[in-house]
């Protein structure tokens, strides 16, 4: 029996294109009750802010041929028929190895992924047209067990200060889960892992100031009850949940750019789902318009990183699947760690 089809109609720059959507009415959300077709009207509404923020870049797909409580997996270069207007790029990753990426610059080129089953948008830092220098620096605040949200939100105007302090301004957005992300446009002027290193010295500089809030320990056993900043989200191939993009849990959250005063007054981020993103987006815009408009640089947090050397605190862990990287501790748990004989 052939599968069910719908055909949508998707603006774009080259003039309306049309679009089949197969199995339209398969839910991928069931505690909602979301669908495919759903999904991918959302997709349509949300295009232009969620291009601004994640377009003209290397993506990952996270695809779940089911629902989101079934199997996914990520796919990063572009299958075979994709449609001229998905486009792709030649990404270097830290093993050196190179292939091809999608790239998403208009509404059907979301929409065809939808198609192909991607629930979760993963953007890299950095655009196609030079893929090894970030336009962003991202920092990723995480709430450890005994933490929620709002630790992360008590954090975060502390970070905000701290990264004023350094020269560059900070945006916000919700994970769509727990934490939040922190963004500060910068020139592509360094690689990612200066980039890296930008955001271990902004990270080491909050801790100091909230030594019993706020943790740079790589290994969890070492973090307590504080919020994790995780610096190795700003690696190469390391992505997070775009802006806009939905999330693979039950209530359909979506990754949403809010205004600082927002978090001051005690926004919920279980509150931005696929079905009222795009009312908010009617009633107030995109929060993050005009986030590219005064791109920093990291130069004086990599100044902050070699006076940190210079005072014996070097490099931090790189995560597990990465190859050994140059003055890297050891990658293995304290707990675990062979101790010296007396």
């Amino acid at each position: 029996m052939a599968s069910e089809r719908i055909t949508l109609t998707v603006p774009g720059p080259d003039g309306d294109r049309e679009l089949s959507l197969s199995s339209p009415n398969r839910v991928i959300w069931p505690e909602p009750g979301i669908t495919k077709h759903e999904l991918a009207e959302y997709a349509i509404v949300v295009a232009e802010p969620f291009l601004r923020a994640n377009g003209h870049r290397p993506v990952s797909l996270e695809r779940f041929p089911d629902s989101v409580d079934g199997e996914s997996f990520f796919s990063k270069n572009p299958p075979r028929g994709a449609p001229d207007y998905v486009h792709e790029v030649m990404c270097t990753y830290n093993s050196g190895r190179r292939h091809p990426q999608v790239v998403l610059d208009e509404a059907a080129a979301i929409v065809w992924a939808i198609q192909m089953n991607t629930v979760v948008f993963h953007p890299w830092a950095s655009l196609a047209v030079d893929t090894d220098n970030p336009v962003e620096l991202r920092i990723d605040l995480d709430p450890q067990p005994g933490t929620d949200f709002s630790d992360a939100a008590a954090v975060a105007p502390a970070l905000r200060e701290v990264l004023r302090e350094a020269g560059l301004d900070a945006w916000l957005k919700t994970s769509g889960n727990r934490g939040i992300h922190v963004f500060c446009p910068i020139e592509p002027t360094h690689e990612f892992l200066d980039v890296r290193h930008a955001v271990i010295a902004a990270g080491r500089e909050l801790e100091r100031r909230m030594p019993e809030k706020v943790t740079t320990a790589w290994w969890k056993e070492e973090r307590g009850e504080r919020i994790f900043l995780d610096f190795n989200q700003a690696n190469r191939d390391r992505t997070m949940a775009g802006a806009y993009s939905p999330r693979a849990l039950p209530a359909a959250t979506v990754a949403t750019p809010i205004t600082w005063e927002e978090l001051a007054a005690g926004v919920d981020p279980t509150a931005f789902t696929v079905r009222t993103v795009p009312a908010r987006l009617a009633e107030i815009g995109d929060p993050w318009r005009d986030l590219q408009e005064r791109s920093g640089r990291i130069d004086t947090l990599l100044e902050w990183w070699q006076r940190d050397l210079e005072a014996g605190l070097g490099e931090l862990p790189f995560p597990p699947e990465f190859p050994k990287m140059p003055g890297e501790p050891p990658r293995v748990q304290p707990s675990r760690a062979k101790k010296p004989a007396e």
